[in-house]
């Protein structure tokens, strides 16, 4: 695990330990969104017909420092909805992306797209949390957790009805996937040196067992880039400091679809 990683895992576990202690799990069973039906990204994936862009609300980055710190979660992700995205993605994790929990639950309320919660999940609790929060699709990291434990997290998210994308950034890590993991996502970005490397995923896409839908994460800056992801069995990608750097992201992203139809 890298040190960045290491340091994200070890304060989120301290926050998860002091929400426990405050919020238990059956006041999370009973917020609205905990009852609500569930959107399925895999299927929209599959279906093709869409962008298939995960479009997301991204305040901030280790890599990046502050990318945007006064836009309007409402504003941007209806904008990515109506100009065609395939699904939402919303940080919540606080300290080094400048997340929250309303911004999953402000973008999670009017949403008819599923909506991703990005954060870094260890514990069944924060499933519980993500499901409770209007979250349709949680994410594993490979990078932070063994193999036993992506397939626990991922039985327990379908319970909740959840679907899991998991996250790869090398070979070492696709015996993490399991018959319960909906998707796979590379991430372009490598965790130790934040160096972006498009063609090393590519090939790491190769070798993911048939059948499951490949998401393609990090470093997509032109719509030639997702052709060059299709054309090698990716389904879906997704985007956020692309979008989320411009002043107008939701203007952002209409101008970056319109292009991509284009071909």
């Amino acid at each position: 695990m890298s040190n960045i990683l290491a340091e994200i895992i070890a304060k989120r576990k301290q926050t998860v330990a002091r929400l426990k202690q405050h919020i238990p799990v059956q006041a999370w069973e009973m917020m609205p969104g905990f009852l609500k039906k569930t959107k399925s990204l895999r299927k929209i994936l599959e279906a093709g017909t869409s962008t298939g862009i995960i479009a997301e609300f991204k305040r901030a980055s280790p890599s990046k420092g502050i990318i945007n710190d006064h836009a309007d979660v409402p504003d941007v992700t209806a904008a990515y909805e109506f100009h065609g995205a395939a699904a939402l993605s919303v940080l919540t994790e606080p300290l080094f992306f400048n997340g929250n929990n309303d911004d999953l639950m402000n973008a999670a309320i009017t949403a008819t797209i599923p909506v991703l919660r990005k954060d870094f999940i260890f514990d069944k609790y924060q499933v519980t949390e993500s499901k409770a929060l209007g979250a349709d699709v949680i994410l594993l990291i490979a990078a932070c957790l063994k193999p036993g434990d992506v397939k626990d997290l991922a039985i327990f998210a379908k319970q909740l009805n959840l679907e899991v994308i998991l996250e790869i950034h090398s070979e070492a890590e696709l015996g993490h996937i399991c018959s319960e993991v909906d998707m796979v996502g590379v991430n372009n970005r490598d965790l130790k040196t934040f160096s972006l490397d498009i063609n090393r995923s590519i090939e790491l896409g190769k070798k993911i067992p048939a059948g499951k839908i490949k998401i393609a994460e990090s470093g997509i800056e032109d719509a030639q880039t997702i052709r060059l992801f299709k054309e090698a069995g990716f389904s879906g990608f997704l985007m956020g400091g692309k979008f989320m750097s411009s002043a107008n992201p939701g203007a952002a992203f209409e101008q970056f679809v319109q292009k991509l139809k284009q071909g």
